[in-house]
């Protein structure tokens, strides 16, 4: 904990310094959230954190782990939390639930909401829930409902809700989300589709939920009845430089799948580019709608310069499984120019099929480039008992309780 009194001169001038950066990235678009985050002391939710360190635009705080060291509960990076409550288009006198507590957060939602609306933030965690209950009041927000409750459930005291903002990762929506939503409601998600995540912004449709708006996020996972693991396949465990699949479905064998990787790689090019630090979020989103069977490939830096891989993510590069032949092919890039202004992607496969499965994958990236590059598809999350017949046209991807399809504009 930070004991001093911070300088108010030296907070106004690191707020002011976040507020600048965060409309350069894009994730303050409004007045009304550039007001809320000016107004709530982001430091006073932060007391573990040095004022520097607290107003950071990138900077998450950790605020509960497990005995292993896995992240249970944080307060989320400044331009995530501003690019979500964007997205929620939050308003005066709305009555809004916010799922997964950190404090922060509620505090900006309460200010968007003014004195006529209504904040309820839940958590599964007493700890997360009391450390809420304790740094809201004292900032001046004792006005929201902090409460123990698993976020899978709700909180239906309080509903119906305009909005539900949900800082968890979820690999599916809970029925009862949608059941406490507002007529024309919206929820906030960060969804995880075949292991890699999306903020989602779904708007609702009578008994559908449609959305346009997504944006890459990463967030600690969902716990309690709405939990659902991923598995992840190591290749490879040498000291620093580990490597493994991360897989959202389905199994793989491990042993051939390691045997693949030794195996010698194989590249394949694709001609299609992409400038330095240019993002490609809509190529992810194609490969993951687009591939028969999806993976992510996760690497540290270490493997990639020793060798082991050609990409290096901790989150994971998309990759495309061969289960049958066990073989795999992952997303690579490599600079056309000498002064690395401009990457070509590429595919490096490993195991029987090698050469077969990479083509695939440079397959799938040509046609993003020829029939999607720049554009989004809409996603829309219907009930499990829906028909096929009554499916949009487009990739779909099942969970207990919602079908996901994801459908793209006509290739132009």
């Amino acid at each position: 904990m930070t004991t001093q009194t911070p300088d108010p001169a030296r907070i106004d001038a690191l707020r002011e310094e976040m507020i600048t950066e965060l409309r350069k990235l894009g994730a303050i678009r409004t007045e009304a959230v550039e007001k809320a985050v000016r107004t709530v002391g982001r430091h006073l939710f932060m007391p573990e954190e040095t004022p520097e360190k607290a107003y950071a635009a990138e900077h998450a705080l950790i605020t509960k782990r497990d005995e292993n060291g896995t992240s249970l509960s944080s307060v989320s990076a400044a331009r995530i939390q501003a690019f979500m409550l964007e997205q929620a288009d939050i308003r005066p006198g709305m009555r809004v639930l916010e799922i997964g507590s950190g404090g922060y957060n509620a505090a900006l939602i309460a200010e968007l909401v003014g004195e006529s609306g209504e904040v309820t933030t839940i958590d599964i965690d007493a700890d997360v829930i009391d450390r809420a209950q304790k740094l809201l009041p004292a900032a001046g927000y004792g006005r929201v409902h902090a409460l123990v409750v698993d976020g899978a459930d709700g909180e239906p005291t309080h509903a119906p809700y305009d909005r539900i903002v949900v800082t968890v990762e979820a690999a599916d929506l809970a029925p009862a989300w949608v059941d406490q939503l507002a007529e024309n409601g919206r929820i906030v998600v960060p969804l995880r589709l075949r292991g890699l995540t999306w903020s989602v912004a779904f708007q609702r449709e009578d008994t559908e939920l449609a959305a346009r708006d997504f944006e890459v996020c990463g967030f600690v996972p969902m716990r309690g009845a709405g939990a659902r693991d991923e598995h992840l396949v190591v290749l490879h465990d040498a000291a620093d430089e580990e490597v493994g699949l991360r897989l959202d479905e389905g199994q793989v064998d491990a042993d051939q799948m390691r045997k693949a990787l030794a195996s010698p790689r194989t590249e394949a090019w694709s001609g299609v580019t992409l400038g330095l630090g240019l993002p490609y979020d809509d190529l992810e989103l194609w490969l993951v709608s687009a591939l028969p069977e999806f993976a992510l490939l996760a690497a540290t830096r270490e493997a990639r310069d020793r060798g082991v891989v050609a990409s290096w993510s901790r989150r994971g590069v998309a990759t495309l499984l061969d289960r049958a032949s066990s073989s795999f092919a992952y997303l690579t890039m490599r600079p056309t120019t000498p002064e690395r202004q401009v990457f070509e992607f590429g595919a490096v496969g490993h195991g029987p099929e090698a050469a077969k499965t990479a083509e695939a994958l440079i397959d799938q990236i040509r046609t993003w480039d020829r029939d999607h590059r720049g554009h989004k598809p809409e996603l829309r999350a219907l009930p499990t008992g829906t028909g096929d017949q009554q499916l949009p046209a487009g990739a779909v991807l099942d969970r207990s309780a919602f079908r996901f399809t994801i459908s793209w504009p006509a290739g132009h």
